[in-house]
């Protein structure tokens, strides 16, 4: 798996795991749902996200574009 797609899949499930909370336990939650799409927003205007540092720094790769066969 690359660090794309688990970031894709770590930001899924931080968004379900935050909703199902907000709706058991406390809506209090929901800062967390937008803080993880606040965190989204930001990278898609500044290319940078602090879990894709981690990913890196935790050895999982990145998705490698095939730019010789063009």
């Amino acid at each position: 798996m690359t660090v794309e797609r688990c970031l894709r899949t770590i930001a899924g499930f931080f968004i379900l795991f935050s909703l199902v909370m907000a709706k058991l336990h406390s809506p209090l939650w929901l800062y967390f749902t937008a803080f993880v799409g606040l965190n989204l927003l930001q990278s898609g205007f500044t290319n940078w996200c602090p879990m894709i540092t981690i990913l890196k720094k935790n050895g999982i790769p990145t998705c490698k574009t095939n730019l010789e066969n063009k």
